[in-house]
């Protein structure tokens, strides 16, 4: 037994176990059947029966299922930058978060095609209360970040994740996907939490923050969706927020949003991942703030830039802009077709009558526009 076996992932040993007691899972059944459709089921399950490793899982099954997914609701996966990493180095990618499942999903395709080691990744213990979901987490190399409890017991859980993404990065060579925040940007401002950087820095011993995270080789990823199909089901906590109203989640909130982001159109998705931050950088970083509040500040500061900065910005993120502040600022990045288009979506989706939800609607896909907009301004 060892110190994280109430949040770690499965070992390699464990696989063929968890395997036998879920394959028949009506669940899992169903998903390996979406998977592999014209496959009769004794032979899907002889090839997942086939998997000794997580590596073997995620390959030779949930890669063809996120291949699947794509096929059926998008207009394809591009990527860049992965080609200048190492693929004998480990990496702390950071990413903003927008959809439940496929952010990461789609994040290990990419490090699978690209020959880079793929990520143990952090999902919170809220969304795999299901036996079966929890399994296929493990299954998936999830590690569980715990939610919901109080700050003493928050302080304890959060020094223990950071020992053991300490322990994945550093001892075991292991690439790790954190997102930049707790819970999905909802209105398209995607910035990273503070705290995020703070629990990873609880692990840093006698290292200063420059040469700790220098160690973990931060590497920014911008996860960019041309539409995101979850946009409405996300609309009621953005209009409660901008209300300054308590938001309650429904009973079955995350789940029908896992299902909509799978299976919903999104058209074309881009993945840019940005150069690791360099120990020079975090030195000089080190060097200009004063205490460890502020270099985590300054840090904080600089994944957003690079997030921003790498962003794949789509025709609806330039309708929406101009749409939202009556200008024509970005007409040359779209053309009468496609805008007539996003005026279909935004009028079934939206109540025209309610000038906040109109609002708040196009902020979701004008944000990042904005966001990349001032980042080319401040380098001016």
């Amino acid at each position: 037994m060892t110190n994280y076996d109430d949040i770690r992932f499965y070992d390699d040993a464990e696989v063929q176990g968890a395997l036998k007691d879920y394959v028949r899972h009506p669940m899992i059944k169903g998903l390996l059947q979406f998977t592999f459709p014209n496959v009769a089921f004794e032979k899907v399950e002889e090839k997942v029966l086939s998997c000794n490793s997580i590596r073997d899982f995620q390959t030779k099954i949930i890669y063809h299922t996120v291949q699947m997914v794509l096929s059926k609701s998008s207009e394809g996966l591009s990527y860049s930058g992965f080609d200048q990493l190492d693929k004998n180095e480990s990496y702390l990618y950071i990413s903003n978060h927008r959809d439940i499942v496929l952010d990461t999903s789609l994040l290990n395709c990419v490090l699978y095609e690209a020959d880079l080691k793929m990520t143990a990744s952090a999902i919170g213990d809220n969304l795999v209360k299901k036996p079966f979901l929890l399994a296929l987490s493990r299954l998936n190399r999830n590690f569980l970040v715990t939610r919901g409890v109080s700050p003493r017991e928050m302080l304890k859980s959060s020094q223990k994740l950071s020992e053991y993404i300490r322990k994945l990065l550093l001892e075991e060579k292991r690439s790790v996907w954190m997102a930049q925040r707790e819970g999905r940007t909802k209105d398209g401002n995607d910035h990273t939490q503070q705290g995020v950087l703070k629990m990873l820095a609880m692990a840093k011993g006698d290292d200063s923050v420059a040469e700790y995270f220098g160690k973990l080789k931060v590497v920014p990823v911008a996860i960019s969706y041309e539409f995101d199909p979850t946009d409405v089901l996300k609309l009621p906590e953005i209009l409660a927020k901008r209300m300054e109203q308590i938001y309650i989640k429904s009973a079955n909130e995350d789940f029908k949003s896992i299902l909509k982001g799978a299976l919903g159109n999104k058209g074309r998705i881009h993945i840019a991942a940005g150069e690791p931050i360099s120990t020079e950088a975090l030195k000089e970083i080190e060097a200009k703030a004063g205490s460890v509040n502020e270099q985590l500040q300054v840090l904080t500061a600089s994944i957003d830039r690079r997030i921003h900065y790498n962003y794949k910005l789509w025709p609806a993120n330039y309708i929406a802009f101009d749409l939202l502040n009556g200008s024509s600022m970005f007409e040359e990045f779209y053309n009468t077709k496609q805008k007539r288009q996003f005026e279909r979506r935004l009028t079934r989706r939206v109540d025209f009558k309610n000038a906040l939800e109109v609002n708040s609607y196009l902020l979701m896909y004008a944000n990042p526009v904005i966001n990349q907009k001032n980042q080319h301004e401040n380098q001016r």
